[in-house]
């Protein structure tokens, strides 16, 4: 009998890569919702993974580190897991992938206070 490996998982990875890749609209969402992570500490770990997802998804790192004038090691550490991105990294970023930083009311207890 011949020795057939079959290859029955796929990489969640990879296939959310190619979600992203092909659904312009579930990348936006996909992206703020990483951004609304990154003021929370015990989260910005997973936002900073979800906007290096997005950088793979359109174009790859290395084009995108490119496109936004980045050294291409500089950006994996801005979007590791432990990365300190500065504004000026982000909004290369999103402008290298083809989206913008916007802004959005927060919760905020002083948001009636001038009414």
């Amino acid at each position: 009998m011949k020795n057939t490996r079959l290859n029955a998982s796929v990489s969640h990875h990879d296939e959310l890569i190619k979600e992203l890749r092909a659904d312009r609209q579930f990348a936006v969402e996909y992206l703020r919702a990483a951004l609304s992570e990154l003021d929370d500490p015990d989260n910005r770990a997973a936002g900073l993974l979800a906007m290096r997802d997005v950088a793979e998804a359109y174009g790859g790192l290395s084009a995108v580190a490119q496109e936004a004038g980045i050294n291409r090691e500089s950006l994996y550490r801005s979007l590791s897991p432990k990365g300190n991105p500065t504004l000026k990294t982000i909004l290369a970023v999103m402008k290298a992938v083809g989206m913008k930083l916007s802004v959005e009311p927060g919760n905020h207890p002083h948001d009636h206070a001038h009414a």
